[in-house]
């Protein structure tokens, strides 16, 4: 019997680093090396283009692609179930590191990213990582003010300020704010009817400087499905007309979850091309100044 159990042993050790290398493989061939800025993509010029097709965007569910400030990372959300009735959204990051791109990180998503302007913290919904070193803390809450079960936050943006403005798709797609005061975390207020009109209203922006607000939502008059809207900040401190981005931007399907890179060049944001489809488009963010009202 001897001789059996060796082939055995041999059989064993041969189909474990067969899976070795075939993981090792998968890993390697499921993104190419990257090198240069924006991941390696040549920059949109005028009208919004898919972002790394083949690469990022392609068949299936990708989206929420954000690059952290100082442009060094890139984050994006897929779909790991290998079941097509359940959904497994999960986290995947890169890092840039003489010039080239490798994943560094995966996790489940716990909500969408939207990085501080400082880039020292890791915003998600409800929660938060703070960056530790080479790496980030534990998933944090930011307290029983935004942890309520009643509220449904996908995307919490921050200001410069500390300003934050987060959406909830428990209260009828509202978008609120939370500013501070003398040094205190104020309440969230519902934003007025210049944000809160329309259906499917959700994923705010703030610029780090609060100068521009950027979400999306299906209104009257729009091209089709949702579409990605901007408002101005006014001398006064109100918040000027929801502005349509326009065609460069928005399309007939669903635009949505849009963000500017953190060097102010670029807009990030998600299209639905068909059913379980969705890619990451960009387009150049100098749409936002062309926008903006003169007076």
């Amino acid at each position: 019997m001897k001789p059996i159990t060796n082939m055995s042993t041999l059989f064993i050790t041969l189909l474990l680093f067969s899976l070795a290398m075939s993981s090792k493989s998968h890993s390697q061939d499921e993104f190419p090396v990257l090198e240069g800025p924006y991941m390696g993509q040549k920059p949109p010029v005028k009208v919004a283009e898919p972002f790394a097709p083949g690469i990022i965007s392609k068949e299936g569910w990708e989206l929420e692609g954000v690059f952290s400030p100082g442009m060094k990372e890139f984050y994006f959300t897929l779909d790991r179930a290998t079941d097509v009735k359940k959904f497994k959204p999960t986290v995947i990051g890169f890092r840039q590191h003489n010039n080239v791109w490798k994943k560094y990180t995966e996790f489940p998503r716990t909500g969408e990213i939207v990085f501080s302007p400082d880039g020292q913290r890791m915003h998600m919904a409800k929660g938060y990582k703070d960056r530790v070193g080479d790496g980030w803390s534990e998933l944090k809450s930011l307290g029983p003010m935004f942890d309520r079960k009643d509220w449904g936050i996908m995307r919490l943006s921050a200001s410069a300020k500390g300003t934050y403005v987060f959406d909830d798709y428990k209260s009828n797609d509202e978008i609120r704010i939370s500013t501070i005061k003398d040094g205190k975390r104020q309440a969230p207020k519902k934003m007025g009817p210049i944000v809160n009109t329309g259906k499917w209203t959700a994923h705010p922006f703030i610029a780090p400087d609060e100068s521009y607000l950027i979400w999306d939502s299906e209104r009257a008059g729009g091209y089709g499905d949702t579409d990605i809207y901007i408002s101005y900040r006014q001398k006064d401190g109100s918040w000027g007309p929801a502005i349509n981005m326009g065609d460069k931007v928005n399309s007939d399907k669903a635009d949505f979850y849009a963000s500017v890179t953190p060097d102010g060049k670029y807009i990030l944001f998600n299209r639905t091309m068909k059913k379980g489809n969705i890619d990451i488009y960009w387009v150049d963010a100098q749409i936002i100044e062309t926008l903006r009202p003169k007076d």
